[in-house]
């Protein structure tokens, strides 16, 4: 007796067309034979499901299931005898979703060759630019390893005088199919990997391949104001394509190295500078570097920043627009100066005689972060010690 085709697929009668094909989907990779080697039930189920399947798909034959049972689709589903199930009607859906699944089982339709034009393989390369690169943006030269088109052959493969001919097992589609029961499976075929042809007399130069490797130089514009991991894309300068094909893209990925001066933060520039401690006391002015090309610079790369009287260490000095240009636009980040306050070394007698003149007449106040600390530090020996 055959089986309710909802039980088999284990849907509700009420169940919509998305149910259907879900469950359909589910159940043919559940019990598809290739997932079942050794199980001679599994071809059986497997019919079963589509059978099912091929029936509640369609709005017609469903409907005169769900009235007559079996007796209703009798020569037109049930057994793949009919005009439907397996037949020019409702094949193709079946067949649709098991294209997707299995990929062209059953065939239908003329076998598809693979050999003909494709696009060449798009190319990565990992270049390192300087920070003044960067910066003013550069015109470089590229060695690029990749593939050429054999100009031996002109792409074919094939020895000179000589052409590929039809795979003779393939009959130049590519692909082949093979007989699994009651179904077909169509899959690359072995002979010519899916190229539909085979070089008998293969190109010398190339092996066959059609393709040769190579470097190319390439000239490249580097735009001012990229940053690390900034792509630039040349369309057609990558591998070449197999048969003719189009070459397919370059993308080059940009780093820039690290600065023994600046440190970059986006647009900003940021840069450590010493001070001489007379100039932090009584104020004054340093030269700072700046990168060039940058506005104001009179071609010795420096700028001149004030220093404020009694600078410490730390103090920032940001000089507007000195920094690094942004990308495709016209605006420029900014150079933060940090100072670092030096304290000399290798003093004369004579001046250590003056500092120890000046630490004598040196008034408390003139020390405001030291004032401040030692006030904090009676409070922290008070506490430990229990004075009030």
């Amino acid at each position: 007796m055959a089986r309710d085709y909802y039980e088999i697929l284990g849907v509700a009668r009420d169940a919509d067309d998305a149910t259907l094909k879900s469950a359909f989907r589910r159940k043919a990779m559940e019990h598809h034979p290739d997932r079942n080697q050794g199980d001679d039930q599994a071809e059986a189920r497997f019919k079963e499901v589509n059978e099912a399947y091929s029936v509640l798909s369609d709005g017609n034959k469903r409907a005169a299931y769900d009235r007559f049972g079996h007796a209703g689709v009798n020569g037109q589903g049930g057994g793949f005898g009919g005009q439907g199930g397996f037949g020019q009607q409702g094949f193709g859906n079946v067949e649709d979703i098991f294209s997707e699944m299995f990929g062209d089982i059953f065939g239908g339709g003329g076998g598809r060759r693979s050999g003909g034009p494709q696009r060449g393989p798009d190319v990565r390369y990992d270049y390192e630019i300087t920070l003044e690169q960067a910066y003013k943006g550069a015109d470089v030269e590229l060695n690029i390893p990749t593939t050429l088109t054999c100009e031996v052959c002109n792409g074919s493969g094939a020895k000179a005088g000589t052409k590929p001919v039809t795979c003779h097992t393939c009959a130049g589609h590519g692909r082949v199919r093979t007989s699994n029961g009651f179904f077909q499976v169509e899959r690359t075929c072995p002979t010519c990997n899916g190229q539909g042809q085979v070089i008998k007399e293969p190109c010398t130069n190339c092996h066959g391949h059609g393709q040769v490797r190579a470097n190319r130089k390439l000239n490249v514009r580097i735009p001012a104001g990229v940053d690390d991991g900034a792509r630039i894309r040349l369309s057609g300068e990558g591998q070449a394509g197999a048969h003719g094909g189009p070459k397919g893209d370059l993308y080059i990925f940009l780093s820039v190295a690290e600065h023994e001066i600046f440190e970059r933060d986006g647009a900003d520039l940021h840069c450590q500078i010493p001070v001489p401690m007379t100039t932090a006391v009584l104020g004054g002015e340093v030269e700072v570097p700046c990168l060039m090309g940058g506005e104001g610079c009179d071609g010795t790369c420096k700028l001149e920043v004030a220093i404020p009287e009694g600078a410490q260490t730390g103090h920032k000095v940001k000089i507007k627009g000195k920094g690094m240009p942004v990308l495709n636009s016209k605006q420029r980040g900014d150079l933060l100066v940090e100072l670092f306050v030096e304290t000399p070394k290798h003093l004369s007698p004579r001046q250590k005689e003056l500092m120890q003149e000046f630490a004598e007449i040196a008034e408390a106040q003139s020390y405001a972060q030291s004032q401040g600390f030692m006030h904090k530090a009676k409070r922290f020996w008070d506490d430990i010690t229990g004075t009030a």
